[in-house]
């Protein structure tokens, strides 16, 4: 069983933020792969689903993003995952819009979510599927910029790269994200 969680914040003004694009990863898989209704669960919205013969636990914390780990853990801790059986989906100031970045373990980089979960989890080595939103220059707009909502311009690369890690799920699944990656920028980059 995998415990699969999308950061983002609950506020329904919230809902097109960049910060919220964790939650509209998890979103496009539940719907991609058949998951159940979202339920009210451990602090969050839960839904399970079964991607290659494997059972997805889809998480959205509802405590904001500073205490996702609240959320995380007591999922986690119901369900007995382990640690390197969850992965988290997030925003990364880091990464240019649309490129999409997995790894095991690192540090919070800042990120309120990724920070609560590793208090919290006493750890930071769970797997991190990166969303790139791109950097607005300076360090003064970054919190106007990953609370602000995706702009129409956006669109353009938000909507192929949430139905590219959706459809390239199974490959995380069966332990490949390299080939995740390789399949996520394929897709995003579309027939030639």
């Amino acid at each position: 069983m995998l415990l699969w969680v999308g950061l983002g914040n609950p506020e329904p003004g919230m809902a097109r933020n960049r910060h919220n694009i964790g939650f509209m990863a998890l979103d496009t898989i539940a719907i991609r792969h058949g998951f159940s209704p979202w339920r009210q669960r451990f602090k969050g919205l839960l839904a399970e689903g079964n991607i290659g013969g494997e059972k997805i636990l889809a998480l959205k914390p509802q405590t904001y993003m500073n205490a996702s780990g609240e959320s995380v853990r007591a999922a986690a801790a119901f369900y007995k995952v382990p640690l390197d059986a969850i992965t988290a989906f997030h925003d990364e100031l880091d990464l240019a819009p649309g490129k999409v970045r997995v790894k095991r373990g690192g540090g919070a980089a800042g990120h309120n979510g990724l920070r609560s979960m590793d208090r919290i989890l006493g750890s930071p080595d769970y797997w991190r599927v990166r969303l790139g939103i791109g950097h607005p220059g300076n360090k003064e707009r970054v919190l106007g910029h990953v609370l602000g909502d995706f702009v129409k311009q956006d669109r353009d690369w938000l909507l192929p790269v949430l139905d590219s890690v959706a459809d390239a799920a199974p490959l995380l699944i069966a332990g490949k994200p390299e080939d995740f990656m390789t399949r996520v920028a394929l897709l995003v980059q579309g027939p030639k």
